[in-house]
């Protein structure tokens, strides 16, 4: 007349997985967290592969929830915080003479020629496709940047950068038509300010 343990185990998807490991016991039984599914709110287990109510696929959320809590807390030093290209806008007038055929390639080639990669401990820029030309920014070394706006670039949300370094007077690189200027210029000074 014993009567079986029944826990409801109710977690975060970021604590399940330790809960989960925590549930088994010596007598071989092994205990399934209940979970809230995310579209009906009711308790579902994790086992489960979609919920028996509504039909949400449980199993999928998670395991989207487990890498989440094996991260880390920040983003590592490598890891790319920013890749920005020029924005389409720049390269209208290309685009709206279409029915001439060379114009959109030259704007799809000249777009792709340029890149711009913010690291958390240097700013990385990358121009050309055939002959490429890299260059290695250090946030501290970076003295101004300016943004530059037409009325018609800022009725789009664009704008021209241009990054000014401390290493010589003639080290300034434009970059035109770059998609939410303000961002990219904000994420750079947070990269500067954290060194």
């Amino acid at each position: 007349m014993t009567n079986p343990l029944q826990f409801h185990i109710v977690a975060a998807p970021e604590d399940l997985w330790i809960l989960l490991e925590l549930a088994g016991n010596e007598t071989g039984r092994r205990f399934m967290a209940l979970i809230e599914c995310p579209e009906c709110k009711k308790e579902v287990s994790t086992e489960a592969k979609a919920c028996p109510y509504c039909g949400y696929p449980v199993a999928e959320h998670v395991a989207q929830a487990q890498p989440a809590a094996t991260t880390s807390a920040g983003p590592a030093k490598d890891e790319v915080l920013a890749e920005i290209r020029p924005s389409w806008w720049g390269y209208f007038w290309y685009l709206f003479f279409f029915w001439l055929i060379v114009p959109p390639f030259i704007a799809y080639f000249r777009r792709a020629a340029t890149v711009l990669q913010i690291y958390r401990d240097r700013i990385h820029l990358e121009r050309g496709l055939f002959s490429k030309c890299y260059r290695d920014y250090n946030p501290r070394d970076i003295r101004a940047i300016d943004i530059d706006q037409t009325f018609l670039q800022r009725m789009v949300g664009i704008g021209d950068i241009t990054i000014s370094t401390a290493a010589t007077v003639e080290a300034a690189e434009e970059l035109n038509s770059i998609p939410d200027p303000m961002g990219a210029r904000d994420l750079i000074l947070a990269q500067r300010a954290s060194h």
